[in-house]
């Protein structure tokens, strides 16, 4: 599709959204024919309207493994804009997404709102991120009011949603992965720690789920 082709067809379907799209064409592809379930953001809370809210939505799957994985709306440019068409990256570049050993994905509402306040800071400093990165917390468990060893995260590319070539540029798919507070310590004394913590967790956890109720650390 060229530009002109482009702009024709927002002009003709005022509700075309090809990132939103994209994204959801790439979770289609892991999961044919699930319906997943969305949770999307109020509008009256969204940033373009006023309020502190960068996401769109959230979508979380089920995964025959026995876990859910949730992806992010709002990262990357989700509607037509003539002016988004045929950039490098899409907005930032990339959705956020997790994979999550819970049973529901009401359950899941924890992860949400802590991708809110991590979308709510790339917004408004700037600082996006990359694979094998740290998110450090509080030092208490992510899940607030619940006692875990799962304190803060690492970021990985996604191990099974593919990068995609859209209609506004790269869409990626960074993965949020929790880890304890000793790995967490291991990595901050030592940058490499990163890598072999995220070999020591595939040997036994292939797909980065983050399971709150792990009472163990891989490093430290």
């Amino acid at each position: 599709m060229n530009k002109e082709e482009y702009i024709r067809k927002m002009n003709e379907d005022h509700e075309w959204a090809p990132g939103w799209d994209a994204v959801e064409a790439e979770f289609s592809r892991l999961y044919p024919g699930q319906k997943p379930a969305h949770f999307g953001t109020a509008i009256n809370t969204r940033a373009m309207f006023g309020g502190e809210e960068y996401l769109d939505g959230f979508s979380v799957y089920t995964n025959p493994k026995g876990y859910l994985h949730l992806v992010t709306f709002g990262m990357t440019e989700l509607y037509s804009d003539a002016d988004a068409f045929g950039g490098e990256y899409s907005r930032w570049g990339y959705e956020m997404t997790m994979k999550l050993k819970e049973d529901s994905p009401e359950n899941c509402m924890w992860a949400m709102n802590m991708l809110s306040n991590i979308a709510r800071y790339t917004y408004r400093s700037g600082n996006y991120y990359d694979p094998e990165e740290c998110v450090p917390g509080n030092g208490t468990s992510l899940h607030v009011g619940t006692d875990s060893l799962i304190t803060a995260l690492i970021t990985v590319d996604d191990t099974t949603a593919m990068a995609q070539n859209t209609l506004h540029g790269r869409v990626g798919f960074i993965q949020f992965v929790g880890i304890t507070e000793k790995e967490l310590n291991a990595i901050r004394a030592d940058i490499s720690n990163i890598r072999k913590l995220i070999s020591l967790m595939k040997q036994d956890n292939p797909d980065l789920v983050t399971d709150m109720k792990r009472d163990f650390s891989y490093i430290g």
